[in-house]
């Protein structure tokens, strides 16, 4: 994986890494996330041929809160990452929080926005109750060895993991059955007891925001937006993706039947395609 880098932004420091060449894609992770997830996403949702750029948001790993702590300054940022790379424009692939930075990136900076790719993606107020394992990972992230030993048990205990993502046996039969998105799925896992501590101030950050949220003007958006989402997802409604699709004019909406929060795991080949079909309609 590659190394991060920092540089200095208007709202302050921001840590990216960047693979690959290409178009730019730029890619938000979600919650308790940072770069090395938005390579993940980059990696598992278009694979080559483009040039992924995934910053770690604000209050994520190597970038402080203060950076930016709403939607709005989150997408100001990313702009002053593509001046710093030389980048004119770039298409957006967000997935779970990095919806509303996404969705700020395209009403803000409609000329630097080619469309967005959104999966399992936060559009609307986040109204849904906040699972345990949420709460249990605000406690462990106080002891980083404890979060540690969780990311070596996830990594030895894979299935047991995936179980608690993918409830529904047949869906963990299609991700295992997939090499590439097996080892990707293995990669994030290997995440989440890495650094825990330092994913927790932005994950807290984007719950109390999108638990806060009084709505984005969608029907402003005026780039092409492809809503990808599992109709069974328990973090984020699929209601998101329906209201997105509905309300951005011409948007498109992918429904996995029966998918799940993690749906572009279990269902990479379909999503990678269809999400390559609109990025190269997107490219001049």
């Amino acid at each position: 994986m590659p190394a991060p880098r920092v540089i200095e932004t208007r709202g302050g420091r921001l840590e990216y890494a960047a693979a690959g060449e290409g178009p730019a894609v730029l890619c938000l992770h979600g919650g308790m996330g940072g770069y090395d997830q938005g390579l993940l996403l980059g990696a598992a949702a278009v694979g080559d041929g483009f040039s992924v750029v995934a910053p770690s948001r604000a209050g994520y790993l190597g970038t402080p809160l203060a950076t930016g702590p709403s939607p709005e300054q989150q997408a100001d940022v990313c702009v002053d990452l593509l001046d710093a790379l030389g980048m004119a424009d770039a298409a957006v692939v967000a997935i779970s929080g990095g919806g509303p930075c996404a969705l700020q990136f395209a009403l803000r900076h409609r000329e630097r926005c080619r469309g967005l790719v959104m999966i399992s993606a936060c559009s609307a107020r986040l109204e849904i109750r906040l699972p345990w394992q949420y709460h249990l990972m605000r406690l462990v992230a106080h002891v980083p060895a404890l979060a540690a030993a969780f990311g070596r048990y996830a990594m030895k205990n894979p299935e047991r993991a995936l179980v608690r993502s993918l409830p529904a046996p047949e869906a963990r039969a299609r991700l295992l059955a997939d090499p590439e998105a097996a080892a990707l799925w293995l990669a994030l896992q290997a995440t989440i007891g890495n650094r825990l501590g330092d994913r927790m101030p932005g994950t807290d950050n984007d719950t109390a925001r999108f638990r806060a949220a009084a709505g984005w003007p969608l029907e402003a958006i005026a780039v092409p937006v492809l809503a990808v989402h599992g109709t069974a997802d328990r973090i984020v409604a699929f209601s998101h993706a329906e209201q997105l699709a509905a309300r951005v004019p011409g948007a498109e909406l992918l429904a996995i039947p029966g998918g799940e929060h993690v749906c572009l795991f279990a269902h990479r080949s379909d999503i990678r395609a269809r999400a390559a079909a609109f990025l190269a309609r997107t490219t001049p």
